[in-house]
């Protein structure tokens, strides 16, 4: 457990993004958000495949050509949890009109807040479920590749973490309160990735369908809310290319120190 400071890195990750506030102007151009959340769509698209996907249908090699099973069960569990939590907490994505979710008397910023933090949630599962299958002695799971998969998404929570301080500054809010609040939405992770750790020490037949369980949960925040991000407007090239750099970074991250 001498390692546990692996999965604190996504959270610093946030950290240093949300303190954008203190040298960056009050806002965010359009084209540097689709350009960063391409960037993020394509970091964890590669770590849901080669960090989650794949590890889950080794581990569930001795079923044969049935291993895929576990991986496409816990893949959709994943998809339907995170449909499940839109659902029931009233959430506001960045530049949206309408808040999602049930209806609430929250202040617009705390709904922003809130469908950062959201999307946070599988992020630190993902970490937890490496690192727990590594710390049990999984021969698939390797520290490199929990430490591969925190530095992935440290990358990407960095473009995050400005995304959320910076529209908070641009609402009115001060840096200081923009910056702490922009950190706090990550700090889901971590706690996230304690918890799965703690429940995978104790379900570890069931490691396939949790790696995947965050592979899904994963996918759905790329496809439900980055990837419309990163093409919108007249832009949507520059999205696509940074799209490919994460995604290229990541999978050179995984393969490299996996």
């Amino acid at each position: 457990m001498t390692d546990f400071w692996i999965i604190l890195i996504p959270f610093l990750g946030t950290a240093l993004g949300a303190a954008c506030v203190y040298f960056m102007k009050d806002s965010i151009s359009p084209m540097t958000e689709r350009a960063l959340s391409g960037f993020a769509a394509g970091v964890m698209v590669a770590a849901s495949v080669w960090s989650l996907l794949i590890p889950a249908m080794e581990q569930a090699a001795e079923m044969g050509k049935y291993s895929f099973v576990p991986a496409a069960a816990g893949f959709w569990a994943g998809i339907l949890f995170l449909l499940l939590l839109d659902h029931i907490i009233p959430h506001l994505h960045n530049h949206g009109t309408e808040a999602e979710g049930p209806e609430s008397k929250l202040k617009r910023t705390t709904k922003l807040i809130l469908a950062v933090t959201l999307h946070n949630i599988p992020e630190g599962m993902a970490v937890g479920v490496t690192y727990a299958g590594w710390i049990n002695g999984n021969t698939a799971m390797t520290m490199a590749g929990a430490l591969a998969l925190s530095i992935g998404i440290a990358i990407q929570n960095f473009p995050e973490g400005a995304i959320v301080s910076m529209p908070l500054r641009a609402e009115g809010m001060s840096r200081n309160k923009a910056f702490i609040y922009g950190t706090l939405s990550g700090i889901v992770e971590p706690a996230g990735s304690v918890l799965t750790i703690i429940l995978a020490s104790y379900l570890i037949p069931s490691m396939p369908y949790m790696l995947s369980f965050a592979a899904g949960a994963m996918l759905y925040v790329v496809v439900e809310e980055l990837i419309p991000e990163m093409t919108a407007g007249k832009h949507s090239n520059v999205g696509t290319i940074m799209f490919a750099a994460g995604f290229s970074l990541m999978m050179a991250l995984d393969v490299a120190l996996g």
